[in-house]
């Protein structure tokens, strides 16, 4: 998705610094954790004064938050392409692995352990409830509405703000749930390197998980 030009030499100026701002933000963060997030380090790696920077993100929190919602904008766009191309749920699979594995710290910015004393504000909720609707259309592609058949999909049927306002039935609720975290499981422990040691290709892992949750 592309981001509004600014319409003024300031304002351009300003877009600009910011995203400077977040790359070295990044690098930061892939060096030592976002919880070591430090603006007046970025601010010396620039050449400016803690001061200065404070300008462009009021603190801590608000630079994190443009991280977050850079990257759930991402990879809500690359399931929106990959849907209106015509993906199905294996297709979205391998659209997220391809995702975590381009940027690995990305990933673990928006899906590993949480960062300590960061609360995310709503806005970025929203924008994570778009990848969840594009998994829950994929799922419920040509289902028959349905009544809860088992304990699980009862307690998802009464228990579906994660979903949103998506009319999935129970069971597409419950397939939804399982591609996210069967896949999001095996991502996690590849790209923490836990599958290194084991000798085995997790690609193969994962396109096996992928297969039985396409196959419901």
């Amino acid at each position: 998705m592309s981001k509004p030009e600014a319409s003024t030499p300031r304002e351009r100026y300003r877009a600009q610094v910011r995203e400077e701002i977040k790359e070295h933000a990044w690098e930061q963060i892939a060096t030592a954790g976002a919880s070591a997030l430090s603006l007046n380090a970025i601010a010396k790696r620039m050449g400016m004064s803690g001061p200065a920077l404070y300008r462009y993100f009021a603190g801590r929190d608000e630079l994190i938050t443009a991280l977050i919602r850079d990257a759930y904008r991402s990879l809500a766009d690359t399931f929106r392409a990959r849907a209106e191309a015509g993906a199905d749920l294996r297709d979205l699979a391998h659209a997220l692995r391809e995702w975590a594995l381009a940027d690995p710290q990305r990933y673990f910015l928006v899906y590993g352990t949480p960062v300590p004393g960061y609360r995310a504000p709503d806005d970025t909720t929203r924008i994570a409830s778009e990848i969840m609707a594009v998994i829950l259309d994929a799922c419920t592609a040509g289902q028959v509405p349905d009544d809860p058949a088992s304990p699980l999909e009862e307690h998802l049927h009464a228990h579906r703000d994660w979903a949103g306002q998506h009319p999935a039935p129970p069971s597409a609720l419950r397939r939804a749930l399982t591609f996210w975290t069967r896949l999001h499981g095996v991502l996690s422990l590849e790209l923490a390197g836990q599958f290194t040691g084991m000798r085995f290709d997790p690609v193969h892992l994962y396109t096996a998980e992928a297969e039985s949750v396409a196959r419901g």
